[in-house]
Order: C-alpha cells, then sequence, then structure tokens
C-alpha cells in the first residue's frame, strides 16, 4: 500500500496521504513519495491543477515523531531505504512540505480533518484550502521544543494577521476551521471538502493554463516585494501571455460564443 497516492484525471491530479492508522503523520517515506508526486504535477504536461487531501480522520498531524525527528537529530539510524534517501538528501522533506519546491500549478487543499504542525505548513504551500467544519489547524513545534521549519516562521506572518500568527506559533495553541475561515487561511468550510475542491479544480483547469500558470507566478513573486518592483516583474512574466495561441483562441472563442479549446501553447 502507497502511502501517498498520485492519481492524475483528466487535467487534476489528486494526492493522497494515504497513513491514516498514523493520522498520516509524516514518516521517511511519506516525505519521499510526496516530494515524488509534487515532481510529477510539475512535470506533467497534461496536469494544469493538483488537489491534496487524506484518508482517515485527519488531513496531516505533521512529522513522525518517532521516525523522521529522531532521523532527522542524530538519535536514529536509517533502517531501510525511504531512510537511507532522507539522510542522504536533506532537501526531501522541504519538498514535500512544498517549502522550498514550487509545482508552477495551482495546488488546492481538501482539509479531511485535522491539520497540525507539518501538516498545517504544508497548507500554506498551497494555494486554495476548503475544510471540513470539525477541523483544527496550528503549529505545536514550540510545545515540545523543535521549530517548525517548513516554512511556518515566514509564511504564516504573511497568510494570517501578524499578531495572531505570532500568537500560534509561539503558544502553539490550535484554532477551529470556523476561525481559519474568519482569518482567511480557508477559503470554504464544508463537509465535503474534496468535491468542492475538485468544483474549484475543474474552473482553473478549464481555463488557458499558460495563463494561470503566470497568474500564479506573478501574485507569488510579487508578494512583500515594492510596488513598482513588483509591477516590473508582472510586465515581464505577463508580456509573454499574449504572445500564446491560446491568447488568440480565448477572445476567438468569447466572440464567436463558444467554449474555448486550449493546448497550453
Amino acid at each position: 500500500m502507497a502511502l501517498v497516492n498520485y492519481e492524475p484525471e483528466g487535467h487534476v491530479a489528486l494526492v493522497t496521504f494515504n497513513r491514516p492508522e498514523a493520522r498520516n503523520a509524516i514518516n521517511p517515506e511519506v516525505a519521499v513519495r510526496l516530494a515524488e508526486a509534487w515532481q510529477q504535477v510539475k512535470e506533467d504536461d497534461n496536469v494544469r491543477v493538483a488537489v491534496l487531501t487524506g484518508t482517515g480522520s485527519a488531513f496531516c498531524a505533521g512529522a513522525d515523531l518517532g521516525q523522521l525527528i529522531p532521523m532527522m537529530n542524530g538519535t536514529r539510524q536509517p533502517e531501510n531505504e525511504w531512510d537511507e534517501k532522507v539522510a542522504t538528501d536533506a532537501s526531501i522533506t522541504s519538498r514535500a512540505l512544498l517549502r522550498n519546491f514550487d509545482t508552477e500549478k495551482p495546488v488546492i487543499a481538501a482539509v479531511n480533518g485535522h491539520a497540525i504542525a507539518g501538516g498545517m505548513e504544508i497548507l500554506q504551500g498551497t494555494d486554495m484550502r476548503v475544510s471540513v467544519p470539525g477541523a483544527r489547524f496550528g503549529v505545536q513545534e514550540a510545545k515540545w521544543a523543535l521549530f517548525p521549519a517548513g516554512g511556518s516562521s515566514v509564511r504564516l506572518p504573511v497568510q494570517l494577521p501578524y499578531a495572531k500568527a505570532m500568537e500560534l506559533l509561539l503558544t502553539g495553541d490550535l484554532i477551529s476551521a470556523d476561525e481559519a475561515l474568519q482569518l482567511g487561511f480557508l477559503n470554504y468550510v464544508t463537509d465535503d471538502p474534496l468535491a468542492k475542491a475538485m468544483e474549484i479544480a475543474q474552473k482553473i483547469a478549464a481555463n488557458g493554463p499558460i495563463a494561470v500558470k503566470a497568474i500564479r507566478q506573478s501574485a507569488r513573486a510579487c508578494l512583500g516585494v515594492p510596488e513598482a518592483q513588483a509591477l516590473e516583474i508582472e510586465s515581464r512574466i505577463s508580456g509573454p501571455v499574449f504572445q500564446t495561441q491560446d491568447a488568440i483562441e480565448g477572445p476567438k472563442a468569447f466572440m464567436e460564443k463558444r467554449k474555448p479549446e486550449y493546448h497550453g501553447r
């Protein structure tokens, strides 16, 4: 049984945590397989959007404190091929958490349960998030004398109001899905987050793929950048979009009152 499933269907790839007995905690095998899944999303030209979800009652409980963390701090030696891969390539865990790896395509999270520690951190690397009502969110690393090194000290103060982000980072407290929605960390709270996430994914996948990638690239590249510099970045990224075949097809389809056919060219 694969601990992470990768299922492309049409232009949408579904990536699923599949370690429910451990609340989808990230052990070395999960980290390796998740990093590989994101690489597949990036390299598959047919995939335009990815949806990330989990099996069981939790979305992801974070790093496996009995397997991954002891190996990272040297108190456990590699015991299998997955351990060896993580031990020899320290970037795998960061790539798995979308910390220093960009799929170049939108990623939507369908949060089926609690997203804590690394589970919360991977959400910060996604573009949109839909959750079940009962989920709770937070980074609890400080409680265990650890550092939320999946990007939370950088991303959370940007994605939440600063004071609230610091409260979560320093206390390790959790917030409800409703509060996360009110703070703007979630897009929707619904009983069927996967269905809603797939609905959004299909809408995005129907748009011009080159335009979608460029818009996302510009939005991310301009975060925290002074306006004048950000507008220069936007111009550099947006210009080539207008020279594509899709950019000809879109307006033509509009004028002809038909559905456009985009080919990513």
